[in-house]
């Protein structure tokens, strides 16, 4: 979900993109001057395609510190005419606050300039990234296939695999892969305020006597109080809308969290929290239409840093996935065994095998 600033185009910068219609502009640099999006510069198409002008154009205009975007033209067109690629350049070295702004104002820029023309996104922040090469190592990993982790590859069976779950205050039955205990109306409402971000975070606990999903809390939280809220000795569920960047964009991430410490839990509530979890997910999903954006299962609240939630939520792309070699057998087999067998009618004797 983008955040907006209220930062808008200049009247300067909406008359010049008036002007990009025609295709003799190849590259528009824009920038936040004075609280306005602002024409910094532009070049005109130099050579016959767009791959050789992206070369040349695209890493001069670049400072060191200093984000911008980049609209840059592309040789193909469609019913709403030419298609452009929007560059975003925010340097590793910049300030935390530039970058902050330069993300959530992207959209409105996208807005000004007309969001059904830009095909194509890169998110930019070193010079080794900026040139062609750059380019088209982005593109690969952008296409490449994100590959699941082992709890998104059990979810996804569950899903295949649950009968249909009810989220309502007052029914309690078995699916094919555990037990969907009631919530309560507390727990409910909850839900409810979460969904429409009334709150950015909610921790549910199961009532293990009366077998029912119950409201632990709700509180406003940020990442560094998040883990704080995890308890030590018994298993929780956590909701947390998690606030970050990534590639240019503000987002607002909601996160599942089935927090269970090991043995200081009885057998009893690892078996009712494990077997509730996959249930209750597929049943907001399904009656609260409250679909969460990553699911994570924890044994301590001090493993929920920022670092962690980011390279869960975007981790990191690897095209070249490592080949396991095939196991070696025991070092030991035992010593030679030895058989019989019947040499002739009448005499045996002891062979070796």
């Amino acid at each position: 979900m983008s955040h907006q600033t209220g930062i808008r185009a200049n009247e300067a910068l909406r008359s010049f993109f008036g002007k990009c219609r025609d295709g003799g502009i190849r590259l528009v640099k824009v920038g936040i001057i004075d609280e306005e999006l602002a024409l910094e510069e532009y070049s005109e198409a130099k050579h016959s395609s767009w791959e050789k002008d992206y070369e040349a154009l695209i890493k001069p205009v670049l400072k060191e510190g200093q984000p911008c975007y980049i609209l840059f033209r592309l040789d193909s067109k469609d019913n709403t005419g030419y298609n452009w690629l929007l560059f975003t350049w925010s340097p590793e070295l910049s300030p935390v606050r530039q970058k902050m702004l330069y993300a959530s104002t992207k959209a409105t820029l996208k807005m000004e300039f007309g969001a059904a023309q830009i095909k194509e996104e890169v998110f930019v922040t070193s010079m080794d990234e900026a040139g062609w090469e750059g380019y088209l190592k982005i593109k690969r990993n952008k296409d490449a296939p994100v590959p699941l982790t082992m709890a998104e590859e059990e979810l996804a069976e569950l899903k295949k695999t649950e009968t249909k779950t009810d989220i309502s205050v007052d029914s309690r039955h078995q699916t094919l892969t555990g037990v969907m205990f009631p919530l309560t109306e507390k727990a409910y409402s909850a839900l409810g305020r979460f969904k429409n971000k009334e709150v950015n975070y909610v921790q549910l606990k199961i009532e293990l006597d009366q077998e029912v999903i119950e409201l632990a809390s709700t509180a406003d939280t940020d990442v560094n109080t998040l883990r704080k809220r995890v308890p030590e000795s018994s298993a929780r569920y956590h909701l947390f809308w998690f606030p970050h960047t990534h590639e240019g964009d503000y987002l607002e991430s909601s996160i599942f969290i089935y927090s269970m410490p090991g043995y200081n839990c009885s057998i009893k509530e690892r078996m009712l929290y494990s077997s509730c979890k996959g249930p209750l997910l597929s049943a907001m999903e399904a009656q609260l239409k409250l679909a969460m954006d990553k699911r994570l299962e924890i044994d301590s609240g001090s493993e929920l840093t920022e670092s962690f939630l980011q390279e869960e939520l975007h981790p990191t792309k690897s095209l070249n996935r490592p080949k396991f070699a095939k196991p070696k057998g025991p070092q030991n087999r035992g010593g030679k065994r030895i058989t019989k067998l019947t040499v002739g009618a009448g005499d045996g004797e002891d062979v070796d095998d």
